[in-house]
């Protein structure tokens, strides 16, 4: 395997090596041999599960795993007791060591301790380990055989067995097809905190990563995809933790705002690649395009407003919570629209636009009011229901505000479209040039 040069220490780092790095040979001091894994545990205050998950983690390693493989516990910038705790059980535990950062972040946690290992295998994954460790070997035998560069735990995989809340699931499930959608993402599942990497990947992957926190899963694997790295994926057995640290809003609008900026990124890169190409025939794919993209938006801030909804429907009440949802999230959808799907330049297709957002919104909330009054009505009210019924109010609301937007808000912007289209089908056919002569 390729032999990486080692970080130097941080200041913060030193006082945590253990004596046992070290063996004594003669006058002389060597480094222990270096493990084949190394895996990384990011925490954030886990004062109540630190220490059961990193001994249940060493036991494992000891009895069950074929290959040697050592610990390191990343506290970023934790207030409780967890730093203590560490100091403790890195003096006491072999195998074990810690980092501390002084910011927060689980992109920043797994990014210092895989940046700074000297492990040929790097993996990392969540503090309550959710993930059964029976998934390990399977998760690395790939990347030790030299198969793959990537391994990643799925929980929606054929295989895996998975037992969480219903919300969590839907968030998760919509989150992964909401990047199947926009970014054409060919994995599974984004999120599941149990992933490795060949050390050899890891300083080229890191240079193109920017985030720090919530997505740095989604972009690392974006980018290990787009670079034709070969992603191994595992069917996990994982059992939701009732008590995590995870704050949803903050991770929810945390990955919304990757997932935007790599899609832009993605356009702007395919814009660029077809700047030597033909303007007329170009054309031809801005039609489809221009549809995915509505999808796209419309898939986002159809999220944003479930998400809104189900926070505030316990303080605010049903039909107050999918009044201020709806207002939000059509907001930003009609913003979304002007500046990315139809791209408007031009302050009159502005105000048409806003005006479109407007009625829309209008729309929305009598589809989706009705259709909550009438679940009530039937005595049939439940979250899945309630869901379903907005869901149905919102994809009305979405055709015709697309209808509205593509013919008369930007209606200059849709012909010169179909303008272009008809030409290079004339272009093709050779009866339709004939006709057009």
């Amino acid at each position: 395997m390729t032999e990486t040069l080692e970080r130097p220490e941080t200041e913060s780092e030193r006082p945590r090596r253990r004596k046992d790095d070290v063996v004594a040979d003669g006058d002389r001091t060597l480094p222990r041999a270096v493990p084949i894994v190394e895996i990384a545990i990011p925490v954030y205050n886990e004062e109540q599960v630190i220490e059961s998950s990193v001994r249940r983690l060493r036991t494992f390693l000891d009895t069950s795993f074929p290959f040697s493989a050592s610990i390191v516990v990343v506290d970023n910038a934790s207030v409780d007791r967890t730093s203590e705790i560490l100091e403790r059980l890195t003096a006491e535990i072999p195998g074990v060591s810690a980092i501390h950062l002084d910011q927060k972040g689980k992109g920043r946690a797994v990014r210092a301790a895989w940046t700074a290992s000297r492990s040929p295998i790097v993996a990392y994954m969540d503090a309550d380990l959710s993930t059964d460790l029976d998934g390990l070997l399977p998760l690395v035998a790939p990347l030790i055989s030299g198969h793959s560069q990537v391994a990643i735990g799925s929980r929606t995989a054929t295989g895996a067995r998975v037992l969480r809340g219903g919300k969590r699931e839907f968030i998760s499930r919509t989150y992964n097809l909401l990047l199947r959608c926009s970014l054409r993402c060919r994995f599974t599942d984004a999120q599941c905190g149990f992933k490795a990497m060949r050390r050899d990947a890891v300083d080229p992957l890191m240079a193109m990563i920017e985030d720090e926190h919530w997505f740095f899963d989604t972009e690392l694997l974006m980018q290990a995809e787009r670079s034709g790295l070969r992603i191994h994926e595992v069917s996990v057995d994982w059992i939701d933790d009732p008590d995590t640290r995870v704050n949803i809003g903050g991770a929810m609008k945390d990955d919304l705002r990757g997932v935007w900026r790599m899609a832009r990124r993605r356009r702007e890169s395919q814009q660029l690649g077809r700047s030597g190409v033909d303007g007329v025939r170009a054309s031809t794919f801005d039609n489809h395009r221009e549809l995915a993209r509505y999808t796209g938006v419309g898939a986002l801030s159809t999220i944003t407003y479930l998400m809104l909804f189900l926070l505030l429907k316990g303080r605010l009440g049903v039909f107050s919570a999918n009044l201020v949802a709806a207002a939000f999230a059509s907001i930003g959808n009609t913003t979304a629209h002007a500046l990315f799907t139809f791209r408007s330049q031009r302050p009159g297709q502005t105000r048409r636009a806003i005006f479109v957002g407007v009625g829309s919104f209008a729309l929305a909330i009598g589809l989706t009011s009705l259709t909550l009054a009438t679940t009530y009505l039937l005595g049939r009210s439940s979250p899945a229901t309630e869901v379903v019924a907005i869901m149905a109010g919102m994809v009305a609301a979405a055709c015709v505000r697309f209808v509205l937007l593509r013919e008369w808000a930007f209606r200059t912007h849709a012909r010169a479209l179909r303008a272009g289209a008809s030409s290079t089908r004339r272009d093709d056919d050779p009866d339709l040039a004939s006709l057009a002569a």
